[in-house]
């Protein structure tokens, strides 16, 4: 699952993919399990999310383009369009895949839902 940028493709991107109900980021020794589908669903409120501005980013931003207010996104469809550099990658696979006694998410499984949550909130780039 890799991706390259740039019309040499000198930039190499791994992609999302779930397979059997679980979370894969592409790598360059393999694919990396992040952990159950599941629980990255649970963790961002569920399958879906609905774009929405408060009136205090629309104050800040007046010049923002707020025409996608409302529209409901497929989250496991915004994983699929997510690609990690390798530096990324190798972060993520430094990090442990079990949860701590009390956190509902691993290490490695919460940098990746950081990321899905920023990509939610504010596009892919």
């Amino acid at each position: 699952m890799v991706a390259t940028d740039g019309v040499d493709g000198t930039v190499t991107r791994y992609e999302t993919h779930v397979e059997d109900g679980t979370v894969y980021v592409g790598g360059p020794d393999g694919p990396l399990e992040i952990g159950p589908l599941d629980a990255v669903l649970d963790a961002v409120g569920g399958p879906s999310w609905t774009i929405s501005y408060s009136p205090a980013e629309r104050d800040r931003h007046p010049e923002m383009d707020t025409s996608d207010a409302g529209l409901t996104v497929d989250v496991v469809d915004m994983m699929h369009t997510m690609t990690f550099g390798e530096r990324f990658v190798e972060t993520m696979a430094a990090h442990p895949t079990e949860t701590l006694e009390h956190d509902e998410l691993s290490p490695r499984m919460g940098l990746f839902v950081g990321k899905l949550l920023e990509n939610l909130e504010h596009g892919v780039d």
